[in-house]
């Protein structure tokens, strides 16, 4: 067969074959033109799933007469004018094959009325000739648009169509994901001459509340943390739903990139990983969020129906993305459940912080037993690894209780007396020995979220993690800094406390900026990149202040490990060496050996 063009008519239902899938796929393009001529008033009726009808009415700013027979013509569009418009593009459709396409597959009637003509005129086409017809019409101000029998001159696509209810409910999700979007706008949907979706438009906070709990649910909408992060010329805001609130089902999952309605890989593994471990291999994320950049960072020219987009700065979107999604779980479980302050001893005080990465809140039940799954590849059957730590639901160590916690530490208030604590850790350590089953002689045990009892070779050791992250720290200080800096408003004592202390902060890893009353936090020690740094850092300095302590790397780690939300093993999980018989800390559970070598409790700990 020679080369040929092919007939305008055949041309436009293979381009229809990209564009238009399904009855859904038609109210997308229609609805999007509705939104880019600056609608505020949607209609949409529908009948049999949309293979019967298509109607979409709108306000928006209508098409002139002499336009109507153009806009049915493949590649017209009033969006893009130059190569320079489709690197910027702000508007929601920018092809100019929608109408044209659609009017190949189906009987197509366009009606429209712009504000400054007298009257409106209505065009009409049919898939089989292309030709198009105009005459006057009686319509208000905006546009009109009915689709009657969708491929009904393609059988094949038809037959691919699902029944009239799934068809519907595909149209239906597209409009909730549509009108999360836009709050501005009101919408109307009806199915068979049913009313299912009124949706009036929002002009305040409470509105929108109204509108997410009407389609994500009454659930979503009270127990949703509410996110609003920028940083440079990159916007998230939204809603994210706590971990311990997530289903299995992945019921309400909305992303939009500068207002378009997006399923991305990047940002859907982003949302995974700020929850990290909080969710288990069953529980789904649930959330809306609006990602906004400049245009000019964002290629939509990507998908024939523009599904998928790329970002030129993929890395920094997906970290920012994680970033501040993980401070705004880490915040909503701080909220949650609040550091106890009788523990501490301190209160807070008021900051103003700006989002950093965290990792999961460390609830208050968390601090005393850690059994860690055995790698048989390391040694003695235990690792602690370079990844996240992997932990049983079962307690294979026995339980450190409040009683035992109090001999340990001679009791609120008191100073360490040692030969008490010798003759308890002896008995707690014997008999947690004779409790070790075989396949649990890889756990470790941890007791006031500082000390470290593990086994190696059916024997007992005991370690102190200041002394032993501190040793590594002296070894090799390995600085990491903050994708999103700190901001911390000080008051003045504790500003003159951390300017003492600024030189010291410096050698254990920390980057910091001091301007007037704020201390801006560049970088942390790489294991603390995965903590909740604002809560932490306060606490550092009100202890530090009221001890009037030089900052070392003990006082530093011994604060820290005090802290109900700062968990020791995010220690042993940067310093996996720290857990073997050969390390100098490491001490031999007997008298002899560790009796004179466990501190007093003297640094905050």
């Amino acid at each position: 067969m020679p080369i040929q063009l092919l007939p305008p008519q055949l041309a436009n239902q293979i381009a229809a074959g990209e564009v238009v899938e399904r009855p859904a796929s038609v109210v997308k393009e229609l609805v999007e033109n509705s939104l880019d001529a600056g609608a505020t008033q949607i209609e949409l009726e529908i009948e049999k799933g949309g293979s019967k009808k298509i109607l979409i009415r709108d306000n928006g700013n209508g098409i002139a007469e002499q336009e109507l027979v153009l806009a049915l013509s493949r590649h017209a569009t009033s969006k893009i004018s130059s190569l320079a418009d489709l690197e910027q593009i702000c508007s929601l459709g920018f092809r100019g094959e929608a109408l044209a396409s659609i009017s190949s597959v189906s009987r197509l009637t366009l009606t429209s009325k712009p504000a400054a003509q007298d009257k409106a005129w209505q065009a009409s086409a049919e898939g089989r000739d292309m030709a198009v017809q105009v005459r006057p019409a009686a319509h208000p101000d905006g546009t009109s648009i009915e689709v009657l029998d969708l491929f009904f001159n393609t059988p094949a696509r038809r037959r691919f169509l699902r029944s009239d209810k799934t068809e519907f409910s595909h149209i239906d999700e597209l409009v909730k994901r549509l009108a999360l979007s836009r709050f501005d706008v009101s919408w109307s949907l009806t199915h068979n001459g049913q009313p299912i979706r009124r949706l009036p438009l929002c002009q305040h906070q409470g509105a929108r509340q109204k509108r997410l709990a009407a389609i994500c649910g009454r659930a979503f909408a009270e127990q949703a943390v509410w996110i609003e992060n920028q940083y440079q010329q990159i916007r998230l805001s939204g809603w994210i739903l706590p971990p311990a609130a997530c289903q299995t089902q992945a019921a309400c999952q909305y992303s939009y990139v500068n207002g378009r309605m997006m399923r991305d890989k990047l940002l859907n593994h982003a949302i995974r990983q700020a929850y990290g471990e909080q969710l288990s291999a069953e529980q789904q994320p649930a959330f809306v969020l609006y990602l906004e950049l400049a245009p000019s960072e964002v290629d939509v020219n990507v998908h024939p129906a523009k599904h998928e987009v790329r970002f030129h700065q993929a890395r920094l979107v997906h970290d920012f993305v994680v970033s501040a999604l993980a401070d705004a779980l880490q915040q909503s479980l701080a909220m949650a459940a609040p550091p106890s302050t009788a523990q501490t001893g301190i209160k807070p005080s008021p900051t103003s912080a700006e989002p950093v990465a965290t990792w999961p809140a460390i609830t208050k039940d968390n601090h005393y037993q850690r059994p860690l799954q055995a790698d048989s590849n390391s040694p003695a059957g235990r690792s602690v690894g370079e990844g996240r730590l992997q932990f049983t639901a079962q307690n294979p160590v026995g339980k450190v209780n409040s009683s035992q916690r109090s001999s340990l530490t001679g009791g609120p208030g008191k100073e360490v007396n040692t030969s008490t604590v010798n003759a308890q850790l002896t008995y707690l350590a014997s008999s947690t020995a004779q409790a070790l089953p075989q396949k649990a002689q890889g756990s470790y045990l941890l007791v006031e979220n500082r000390y470290v009892l593990w086994s190696e070779q059916q024997q007992l050791y005991l370690q102190d993690l200041t002394q032993a992250a501190a040793l590594a720290w002296q070894q090799q200080v390995v600085s990491a800094p903050l994708l999103l800096p700190l901001r911390l408003q000080l008051i003045t004592p504790e500003l003159d406390w951390l300017l003492q202390q600024a030189a010291a902060l410096e050698e254990l890893g920390f980057d910091l900026l001091i301007r007037d009353n704020t201390a801006i936090i560049r970088a942390v020690p790489q294991w603390l990149r995965h903590t909740a740094i604002s809560d932490w850092f306060s606490l550092m300095l009100q202890q530090g202040r009221q001890a009037q302590q030089a900052v070392t790397a003990t006082v530093l780690l011994a604060l820290l490990l005090s802290a109900n939300f700062l968990q020791a093993e995010i220690l042993l999980n940067s310093y996996s060496q720290l857990l073997t018989s050969q390390h100098p800390t490491a001490q031999l559970l007997n008298v002899a050996a560790w009796a004179d070598s466990l501190p007093e409790r003297g640094h905050g700990s």
